[in-house]
């Protein structure tokens, strides 16, 4: 096996022409200023090559269905291995995946949950159990010999009624007897029951007295009851003879057996089976039926619908009250002033003097106990609001009704994304969604510190060892603040790529080339040491590891540098330095060898702006996930950077709390800020700007010029020359997006696209 991969003559992108030569099995680090070809070598020309020729392995079938990557501009590759990128994006925006599904925790906690969970009924809390009819024989058989039972299939529990239909069933299915409250009775002599009260009926199917010669019998009559009793069964037991004699009178008391889980009290509360498929929110089987497995639900939005709680009813503090056309206002106008009058405020008032109560019956409508008080019926904003949106047909109406409209925890599973029997099995005392809920280091502790004893013990072996690999996996990498509830689509990039770098570690393949995008984005130093650890384990299974990255500690920890330079666009694209630390360090050539020798540093500015803190933005009482109930002031017009550890609520505070707040503030939206009290001085601000990491364009047409907005003006510019103005071309003739100014063979794409998947 080759030692090296060779790249000889990559072209590209900028780079000119290069060739050189990666160390296997090692950890290779390629660094180089902004723009100087760092990712055209490692992405586009490495990792682009590698997927190629993977791709072109498989037959022309399956090609069809794969995305095949360009060609690079290279002469050749030598020694390249399978190569997985794990590049710098955010997650999936899919509201279903979560941190424990992409790395596979839920997979196995599901799985953990099926095989070794016990369930409890879902109204009392009382733990239920299943058995199979020979283990409810086997129990019935370990009585003592000579015990008096009766077989009893239940049919009604705690339901008023006369139930005349059952009796007549009972007497169908060829039974004499009867248990009715308890008491045994004949079928032909049966009591009369008081429909206002709530009854026990079950069918007497069988009486016995044990013996080692009954089994058989005794079988067939559990198999029968279990039938008639819709898998539950009742075992009616008298004390052997021999008790009497210390004053027992032979006493009946219950055995109660299930073929599902259910709870004696509360026969409802019944489990069929205990599956993975039940604990999964995608699957139909285990997602809470109000909500699909989302954990939360679209509703109207008290905030939404009064954004400015200083104006008065009769000035439209009802924001969703007026646009609704003329007509609509006029009618609403009526409600509102009908609604004053009987409840005796003044249509002048603002919105917020209104008395709370009064408030209330405004935005949700009388209850019984309101009408009685007021004498009056009310339907209320948000109902009707309701009604409209469920019965609309316009698309209009639903557009404008869903400004509205914002997130809120399901209020029938609260949160937990599952249905109620799901959440009512536990191991260890928890149930799986207290588990989601808890951050990678809080559930690593409670995995090492579960006991299981018996059949469980040995069931749960496997899933608990991926477990618990994978949570260390993501503590490692420096990720064990997150929970594992946490939607994918909130992470951030840096946090996406960590969690997918954990997910390959805990994969375990060997002879890879892993090709990583600056993996120390918005980690901390501090956790750096662990981030190179697992880098590190890479190596050490037989993987070469190919990182572009600035940070000084990943560089100087590198088997191998590759410096990409000297500078960015056309004037970079060469191989300035490449080798050990003491290399590049000593190369002429490299500014990053100039700054990790020490002559050349960045320069603390002599002077700095002062913070004003009388001309600032306070957030007070910032107490969403880990915030302690603190208050933050951010002075305007400086630059202020927010700082701790990973994990500590920088994001929290800052885009949760922070930002939300500010455009639910400033543009009415529904994003629902994080728990806080207040945010004080937005007045001095009238916009708003979310620079994040997502990708700019969405589009293959969209490049540079185009987003930024200078394309229209070189197209104007073009439009005024002399030449421009004699043909009467406007400004839309150079535009690659309009008909008339693209090349109609591409539409305007630059190239075209010609399936050959089979020639």
């Amino acid at each position: 096996m080759q030692k090296s991969i060779k790249i000889a003559g990559a072209c590209q992108h900028n780079l000119k022409n290069i060739s050189v030569e990666i160390p296997r099995d090692k950890f290779v680090v390629v660094t180089g200023i902004s723009g100087s070809g760092k990712s055209s070598l490692a992405f586009d020309t490495i990792y682009a090559e590698g997927q190629r020729k993977y791709v072109e392995s498989l037959s022309a079938y399956a090609r069809q269905f794969l995305e095949q990557m360009q060609k690079p501009e290279v002469e050749y590759i030598e020694g390249l291995p399978p190569t997985i990128a794990i590049e710098q994006r955010s997650a999936a925006s899919n509201p279903r995946s979560t941190v424990a599904t992409t790395t596979e925790i839920y997979d196995y906690c599901r799985v953990l949950f099926a095989r070794a969970g016990t369930p409890h009924c879902w109204v009392c809390g009382r733990e239920i159990s299943s058995q199979y009819s020979t283990q409810i024989v086997d129990s019935v058989m370990s009585l003592p010999v000579d015990t008096k039972v009766q077989i009893c299939a239940p049919l009604i529990r705690g339901q008023k009624g006369e139930h005349k239909e059952i009796f007549i069933k009972i007497q169908r299915e060829g039974f004499v007897r009867v248990r009715v409250d308890g008491a045994i009775c004949d079928i032909k002599n049966l009591p009369k029951l008081d429909k206002n009260k709530t009854h026990d009926i079950a069918a007497v199917v069988d009486r016995l007295i044990i013996k080692d010669t009954v089994r058989i019998r005794l079988a067939d009559s559990i198999e029968a009851a279990l039938k008639l009793g819709e898998g539950l069964v009742f075992v009616m037991v008298q004390e052997p003879a021999s008790d009497k004699q210390n004053g027992g009178d032979g006493q009946w008391h219950d055995l109660i057996f299930s073929e599902k889980f259910a709870c004696e009290q509360h026969p409802e509360a019944s489990l069929a089976e205990l599956s993975p498929r039940l604990f999964s929110f995608n699957s139909p089987y285990g997602a809470c039926q109000s909500c699909d497995g989302l954990g939360t639900i679209l509703e109207f939005d008290d905030d939404l619908i009064v954004p400015d709680k200083n104006l008065s009813l009769e000035n439209g503090a009802i924001d969703a009250w007026r646009k609704g056309g003329k007509r609509m206002n006029i009618f609403y106008s009526r409600m509102i002033l009908r609604f004053c009058r009987n409840f005796g405020i003044s249509k002048a008032v603002p919105f917020a003097k209104i008395p709370v109560n009064i408030r209330k019956i405004l935005m949700h409508g009388t209850t019984d106990d309101d009408e009685k008080k007021y004498g009056t019926y009310f339907e209320g904003v948000i109902p009707n609001l309701d009604k409209r949106w469920k019965n609309t047909s316009s698309e209009y109406v639903k557009a404008r009704l869903h400004s509205y409209l914002s997130e809120q925890p399901c209020r029938t599973c609260r949160g937990a994304r599952l249905r109620k029997e799901a959440v009512a099995v536990t191991i260890g005392d928890k149930n799986i969604n207290r588990i989601a809920q808890m951050s990678v280091e809080e559930a690593q502790k409670f995995f090492d510190e579960l006991k299981l004893e018996g059949e469980k013990a040995l069931i749960a072996v496997q899933p608990l060892k991926e477990i618990k690999a994978r949570l260390k996996f993501l503590a490692d990498v420096g990720l064990g603040y997150l929970t594992l509830d946490r939607r994918s689509g909130t992470l951030s990039g840096g946090e996406a790529q960590r969690i997918r770098l954990a997910t390959q570690v805990g994969s375990g393949l060997v002879g890879c080339c892993y090709v990583l995008d600056e993996p120390t984005i918005g980690l901390h130093r501090r956790d750096n040491d662990r981030l190179l650890g697992i880098l590190r384990k890479l190596t050490d299974i037989g993987n070469t590891v190919l990182v572009v990255e600035h940070d000084e500690d990943v560089i100087k920890s590198a088997d191998h540098i590759i410096d990409i330079g000297p500078a960015a666009g056309r004037h970079g694209g060469e191989v300035v330095a490449q080798g050990s630390l003491q290399d590049v360090c000593s190369a002429q050539r490299s500014i990053t060898g100039d700054y990790l020798a020490g002559r050349k540093k960045i320069e603390l500015p002599a002077r700095r702006r002062k913070a004003r803190m009388s001309h600032c933005i306070e957030v007070k009482g910032a107490s969403e996930n880990n915030l302690k109930n603190i208050d933050v002031k951010f002075p305007l017009g400086v630059f202020t950077c927010v700082t701790g550890v990973s994990g500590s609520g920088k994001s929290t505070l800052v885009t949760e709390i922070l930002l939300k707040g500010l455009w639910r503030k400033l543009y009415y939206t529904g994003a629902k800020p994080g728990k806080h009290k207040n945010i004080l001085g937005t007045s001095q601000i009238d916009k708003v700007i979310e620079i994040d990491q997502s990708p700019i364009g969405k589009t293959p047409r969209s490049n540079p010029v185009t987003y930024t907005g200078v394309f229209d003006l070189i197209r104007q510019l073009f439009a005024k020359t002399r030449e421009a103005r004699i043909r009467g071309y406007t400004a839309g003739r150079f535009s690659f997006n309009i008909k008339g100014g693209r090349c109609e063979h591409c539409q305007g794409q630059g190239t075209k696209k010609i399936e050959m998947h089979f020639l």
